[in-house]
């Protein structure tokens, strides 16, 4: 039966997309700083404001202070080198040339970052008016784009972008269950004979994680910089580390997962006319199969879990799970070996594939979780220390006044 979908709920539920918000958020930031713009300049249509405007809101916080202060900056020098060169020569396709060449080159020196461009572009845009109005228009654009970046910024600071940490969340998630999925598939795959076509159909969809792993990780970088300098979060450092460190574990669990899918499909094209495993040693394999795609899900939900509760049930979930993987991987060791005694063929496959079940079982161990948050907490202290050692200076002092 189709799924009956509610247009008032959709319409909801998409207002919270970054792509939604982004696109209110600058259509409202541009029409402000024109209105701003058309009051105080000399500019009869002043569209460099608005369109600062455009660039310089961001979705999150931190990148439209970024962005401001690159935008800025590729203007004044844009202008600068505009009127020193005016007060040399005129308007010549050498002069032209010139000038672009000069501003692309200067741009890189001060660091404009993706607005290099607008350096030479504002140095074009300067030099073509006449001579008369060189200074005026330089300094008009000058202004229009302050303005358009103040507007931005101070948008951004009375409406504070939404933090994107849910979506993050949610896509972590989402990779969680697709792991989940293929681990029962594999599950179902190890009992009877298994087609070459049908082992390969698993490792395709083990090679579409990479995909996965890529958008997930762009979700998160935006939930990251959604957290840096928001006067909303408290702790965002903590939920930067805490989920950033649970996507690196998921993804070298992928990797191996697909090391597995790799292996049985080894496996499948040597045993063609035969099960790939006895059918004792296939339902322990089933059994653990099950016990790993639980705590793959568990791991995923303990990360991304804000709440106290429910972070303390899935982190018992996950030892229990875990508990049950490595006493499911034992019977199947001692079973592999025992076949292994009976039937020597393929054996370094079967090593293989109890090699890569322990990887993804130790990847996902609570403690080792543990010290690597304790890890990149002390790294990430110890650079903000190093970049910015005057601020550290003066926490130290306040703390010793206390």
């Amino acid at each position: 039966m189709p799924e009956v979908t509610d247009p008032l709920l959709d319409l909801v539920r998409r207002h919270r997309e970054p792509v939604v918000v982004q696109t209110v958020r600058s259509t409202v930031a541009a029409v402000i700083s024109y209105v701003v713009a058309l009051m105080l300049s000399s500019e009869p249509a002043p569209l460099t404001a608005p369109l600062t405007a455009l660039l310089v809101v961001q979705v999150t916080l931190f990148a439209t202070l970024t962005t401001s202060m690159r935008r800025v900056n590729s203007v004044v020098v844009g202008v600068v080198i505009a009127i020193g060169f005016s007060s040399l020569v005129g308007l010549t396709w050498w002069s032209l040339g010139l000038i672009i060449l000069a501003s692309l080159v200067i741009g890189r020196f001060v660091r404009a970052g993706e607005f290099v461009p607008e350096v030479a572009i504002s140095a074009m845009l300067v030099l073509g008016v006449t001579t008369t109005r060189v200074a005026a228009t330089a300094w008009d654009r000058v202004l229009e784009t302050l303005i358009g970046a103040a507007v931005g910024l101070l948008f951004n600071v009375l409406f504070v972008p939404p933090v994107w940490v849910q979506p993050a969340s949610e896509a972590i998630e989402g990779l969680a269950r697709r792991m989940r999925d293929l681990l029962l598939a594999l599950g179902d795959e190890v009992r009877g004979h298994t087609p070459v076509a049908e082992a390969a159909a698993r490792l395709h969809e083990a090679r579409q994680l990479d995909h996965d792993i890529v958008q997930v990780d762009a979700a998160l970088r935006q939930a990251e910089e959604s957290l840096r300098l928001n006067p909303r979060v408290r702790e965002g450092l903590l939920y930067r580390v805490v989920l950033r460190t649970g996507l690196d574990a998921l993804e070298i669990s992928a990797v191996v997962l697909r090391t597995v899918c790799r292996t049985l499909t080894d496996l499948a094209k040597a045993r063609t006319e035969e099960p790939l495993f006895p059918a004792e040693t296939a339902t322990a394999l089933r059994e653990l199969f099950t016990h790993m795609a639980r705590a793959v899900e568990s791991f995923a939900v303990l990360i991304t879990t804000q709440v106290t509760t429910n972070a303390d049930e899935a982190e018992d979930q996950l030892v229990k799970e875990l508990a049950a993987s490595r006493a499911g991987r034992e019977i199947v060791a001692h079973l592999l070996l025992d076949g292994v005694q009976e039937h020597p063929r393929q054996w370094q496959l079967h090593g293989a594939l109890l090699a890569e079940i322990d990887r993804i079982l130790d990847e996902l161990e609570v403690e080792k979780r543990s010290e690597r948050l304790v890890e990149e907490l002390d790294r990430q202290s110890r650079e903000q220390r190093e970049k910015y050692p005057l601020v550290e200076k003066l926490r130290g002092r306040l703390r010793i006044g206390r």
